[in-house]
């Protein structure tokens, strides 16, 4: 950094009188304000590097831990502003936030990942999604949801919005020759009704692409994910963004055989490819290892 504004000048200051003395406390783990100094060094210039100057605005969709102050500081030795919201807000309050402030960037957990790419064609001004934590979380159930996973080369589609895209449609003819009629939101929702019945996720692992298609055969419940992720009474109801099922859509739950060979079907349709039984070949074993992070927990 050449030069820190504000509140960036007065943490670099503690960081140089007091650079062992604590500063954060979390999960029992102590930063120190020189830790900390480095750390919003490391998100200001990563945020220069994208060029957010003086009084760009970036967006703060972050809970509360470091990473929240880190970027906040980050943010304040540009002397952009910080626009941090509450972490419980759906797509359309984020819209309105974000277009509110025109927001040149966000910050945010990989857990939201997904909602933010949906509403990105949404907010003009948005040009960067920097992500923060290690795996986007997706609460799954073997009772109500049929997790597809597809490794495939990156040469497969011309771009990560085209995979999303191409992806989200095949889920929409799949669904659809279960008599339920929905349609794609971009980078990954596919919605009925207004409530969404399917998640498409793609992440990158060298030369592939691992695409995670999830959808709701039956309704999901969340005493499970209640369970094992604790939220205050209250918010409940806003935690969980509101979804549909197969069959709530029709009255009939497909069965995961079923439903996989309605799948293959429209993969094999719209790629032009055929599919085949048989062992994963390395590639597709290492990015299928790499990313197995879906789990349910009793």
């Amino acid at each position: 950094m050449d030069s820190a504004h504000g509140l960036g000048r007065m943490l670099e200051e503690m960081a140089r009188k007091q650079k062992k003395r604590q500063a954060l406390l979390f999960d029992n783990r102590e930063v120190s304000y020189r830790e900390l100094d480095e750390n919003a060094n490391k998100i200001a210039n990563g945020l220069q590097s994208l060029g957010i100057t003086r009084g760009d605005r970036v967006a703060m969709m972050l809970p509360n831990i470091p990473d929240f102050v880190y970027s906040f500081f980050g943010i304040q030795k540009l002397g952009a502003v910080a626009v941090p919201f509450n972490t419980m807000y759906k797509g359309r309050e984020i819209i309105h936030i974000l277009n509110d402030c025109e927001a040149k960037a966000i910050i945010t957990m990989t857990n939201f990942a997904n909602l933010i790419n949906e509403i990105q064609e949404d907010v003009p001004s948005l040009q960067h999604i920097i992500l923060t934590g290690q795996r986007t979380m997706v609460f799954v159930s073997p009772d109500s949801t049929v997790n597809v996973q597809m490794v495939v080369g990156k040469d497969r589609f011309a771009s990560g919005d085209e995979a999303f895209r191409v992806v989200g449609e095949l889920l929409i003819d799949t669904l659809k020759s279960f008599g339920v009629e929905a349609w794609y939101k971009h980078r990954g929702g596919v919605r009925c009704g207004g409530r969404k019945i399917a998640i498409v996720l793609v992440s990158e692992v060298e030369n592939l692409l691992v695409i995670n298609c999830i959808t709701f055969l039956g309704p999901l419940k969340t005493d499970d994910f209640f369970r094992v992720v604790w939220v205050a009474p209250e918010v409940k109801d806003k935690v969980m963004e509101p979804t549909t099922s197969v069959e709530e859509q029709t009255g009939t739950r497909p069965s995961l055989e079923l439903f996989k060979d309605a799948l293959l079907a429209a993969l094999q349709s719209r790629l032009g490819i055929s599919a085949e039984e048989g062992q994963l070949k390395r590639d597709e074993l290492f990015g299928y290892e790499k990313t197995r992070a879906l789990a349910d927990k009793k």
